[in-house]
């Protein structure tokens, strides 16, 4: 049961962590004019950006590898695997598409946690 809850917690962090970098990646074109005015002109420095990716694989991996053996069910595998590469195309492959991807793929892992959190919820034993 704690090993249930503590992979509960994981898939709400990466829900939180991937909605967090959508959100970022979307809104960061329509505010990089105005973050110097706020002393946030960090946000948009891509340090930033490989940490919140390296976060969210860090988090999706961990969440995801550890509820697996409960449920056996590899569509928030895929899902991840697909939101991850949406992220990297958008970043190395398909730049016009950029600003559409990346936020698309973030929201995608996020829905990957969502998936696995459901699926952990319903292999109660």
């Amino acid at each position: 049961m704690k090993r249930l809850i503590r992979a509960a917690k994981l898939d709400q962090l990466g829900m939180t962590a991937s909605i967090a970098c959508a959100i970022h990646c979307a809104a960061l074109p329509f505010l990089i004019t105005t973050l110097p005015l706020w002393g946030l002109s960090f946000l948009a420095n891509s340090w930033v950006e490989i940490t919140m990716i390296c976060l969210s694989l860090i988090i999706g991996i961990w969440s995801l590898t550890s509820s697996y053996p409960k449920h056996r069910r590899l569509l928030p595998i895929l899902v991840l695997t697909a939101g991850f590469a949406m992220i990297g195309s958008g970043h190395y492959l398909f730049h016009e598409l950029e600003a559409i991807l990346i936020p698309l793929g973030g929201f995608t892992i996020a829905a990957a946690h969502l998936i696995n959190w459901k699926y952990s919820r319903s292999c109660v034993h």
